[in-house]
């Protein structure tokens, strides 16, 4: 067997262990309580450092992505949109200016 179909056949058997034990992890976690509030909260978390951060790290054209995203959230309070809308602000800033 060559390398690669080696190296496929490993990251196909790493996917679904990672999948499997996420099912049956999945189970044991609360439904209810702190917990359950904390790791419901825990992706905007996620979303809310990694986007500080590169805001931090940016210069003005991040920062007018960075507006242009928080505007079109406040407006329309639609998760999927404000992502959209500054993914396209910061190509449409990169490309023009």
């Amino acid at each position: 067997m060559t390398e690669t179909w080696t190296l496929i056949l490993g990251l196909a058997a790493a996917t679904f262990a990672v999948r499997l034990s996420g099912c049956l992890l999945g189970r044991r976690l609360p439904d209810h309580g702190p917990w359950a509030r904390g790791l419901q909260a825990l992706p905007g978390c996620l979303i809310l450092s990694l986007v500080t951060y590169l805001l931090m790290q940016g210069g003005p054209q991040e920062w007018a992505a960075g507006a242009a995203a928080l505007t079109v959230a406040l407006l329309t309070r639609s998760l999927p949109l404000t992502m959209a809308a500054g993914i396209a602000a910061i190509c449409l800033n990169r490309a023009y200016f």
